[in-house]
């Protein structure tokens, strides 16, 4: 067993419904084809209870029920659901494929070492194809057209070389992938199952039928056939979701944020990156898109918190006209690195991280209220700003700096750095003339002390210091 394929029988109603909060009881319809002759698609259980079924005429359909809502079919929507969930899959294994028509197709013999056996990984990739909201079946074998076959009447099922020819004899031919006809011939030949298919002389089959054929029933059996396309991510997320109607709330935006946010976490996990800048497109009809900027002090994935960050800033934007899409892009993916926490973590569980709550602070008050501490170009220590971005060249200063300085009455401290010479201010009648130190105290402190200027501190005693301010 070394590939595993995800087959997505529902995809396109799948993304439809990741559009309703609510989407358990709706009955809904996908149509397709021309205006003339429109055809059910797909339809959700509720639907099915109205009689519905896919490939009713939207006519026939709608002479049995009216308490339906039929949704036009978009393969583009449908494409865009397979590139997000291949970048899902991408944090599995670095070899998926989209290749095979309504499925997944990952290489999964080598990411057992990482993710453990592989129920341990097919009960994790199935939780989480759950909590994004796509029904699914997941078959793994040796090979992935194997697996993308036997996924048509199985799941939860894994085969190794030993198993998988009896497994791919069991398949009813219109199950294993043939072409339509093919079956069809082969049905009237008396031929059901494909381990008869198997059984028949080559000669023939290459006489009767196309050579594609053979072909498919040579990579069943993993014989040597083209290898399938990897999946590459790319550089970008960008999603959407249309509305039905005009959107004049901000609140009635919160679950496609939400929705949205979810997507972009998968994305990064998949491509093991983080997002520090990403934007709100709320698209309207009747004057230019509008957007809402959320920035980030450092790369995050996490799908609450950045679903908070947009909700701070997104309640906070006036909307200059009623919404009818919503779109959130992220360009800025720099690579994402976890904070470090304790073994023995003793935060409570409630607690937010600190990350985290200046993050939402930043967010609701606005990027100008939050700052880090920073230096003014000024020597004197009582004159320097503590706030604002900080140079990356400044020398190290304490983040409690005293009103007064006070003799520093210690015997036992040890210099850890220094001397740093001050002396400034003449200018304006504050001169100061010192040789500033960073001290450890007995007590294991850190502290930023000096003395007059140009005096050895070998010379004189440790209380001949003058403490100005602690380091945290």
């Amino acid at each position: 067993m070394q590939w595993a394929c995800v087959l997505l029988p529902q995809l396109a109603m799948d993304g439809v419904l990741r559009r309703l909060e609510t989407s358990t009881d709706a009955a809904i319809a996908l149509v397709e084809g021309p205006v003339q002759r429109r055809v059910l698609h797909a339809v959700t259980p509720a639907a099915r209870a109205l009689g519905l079924r896919p490939g009713l005429s939207l006519a026939a359909a709608q002479a049995l029920s009216t308490r339906f809502k039929a949704v036009e079919l978009d393969p583009a929507d449908v494409e865009r659901w397979r590139a997000l969930l291949a970048a899902w899959a991408y944090r599995f294994s670095s070899q998926v494929s989209t290749d095979l028509p309504h499925a997944l197709s990952l290489e999964v013999g080598h990411s057992l070492r990482l993710f453990g056996p592989w129920p341990r990984l097919e009960a994790r990739m199935r939780e989480e194809l759950r909590a994004l909201g796509f029904r699914h079946r997941i078959v793994a074998a040796p090979n992935p057209h194997a697996a993308r076959v036997l996924a048509n009447v199985h799941d939860g099922y894994a085969y190794d070389h030993h198993t998988l020819g009896n497994a791919l004899g069991q398949l009813p031919l219109e199950r294993a992938g043939l072409p339509r006809e093919v079956a069809f011939a082969l049905s009237r030949m008396g031929v059901r199952k494909l381990r008869q298919v198997f059984a028949l002389p080559r000669d023939a089959l290459t006489r009767r039928f196309p050579p594609a054929v053979l072909d498919h029933l040579d990579a069943l059996r993993g014989g040597l056939v083209p290898p399938l396309r990897c999946y590459v991510p790319p550089d970008h997320f960008e999603g959407r979701i249309e509305f039905e109607g005009e959107v004049e709330s901000s609140q009635a935006l919160l679950f496609p944020l939400r929705r949205l946010s979810q997507d972009l976490a998968a994305f990064l996990a998949g491509r093991d990156g983080g997002v520090q800048r990403y934007t709100l497109v709320l698209e309207h009809e009747r004057c230019e898109d509008s957007e809402v900027q959320v920035g980030l002090l450092t790369p995050q994935r996490d799908a609450n918190m950045l679903f908070e960050l947009g909700r701070g800033r997104l309640e906070q934007a006036r909307l200059p006209a009623p919404v009818r899409g919503f779109r959130l892009v992220a360009r800025e993916l720099p690579p994402f690195v976890p904070a470090a926490r304790d073994l023995f973590e003793t935060r409570a569980q409630q607690d937010v991280p600190w990350p985290q709550l200046r993050e939402r602070l930043r967010a609701r008050l606005g990027d100008e209220a939050v700052h880090g501490i920073g230096h003014a170009p000024e020597h004197r220590p009582e004159r320097v700003a503590m706030a604002g971005k900080p140079v990356p060249e400044a020398r190290p200063r304490p983040g409690w700096l005293l009103p007064h300085v006070v003799p520093l009455r210690d015997h036992a401290m040890r210099v850890l750095a220094g001397p740093e010479r001050i002396e400034s201010g003449w200018w304006d009648g504050g001169d100061v003339r010192r040789d500033y130190y960073v001290v450890e105290t007995s007590m294991g402190q850190r502290a930023w002390a000096f003395c007059p200027a140009g005096e050895p501190v070998a010379m004189q005693g440790p209380s001949y210091f003058m403490l100005h301010g602690w380091f945290a």
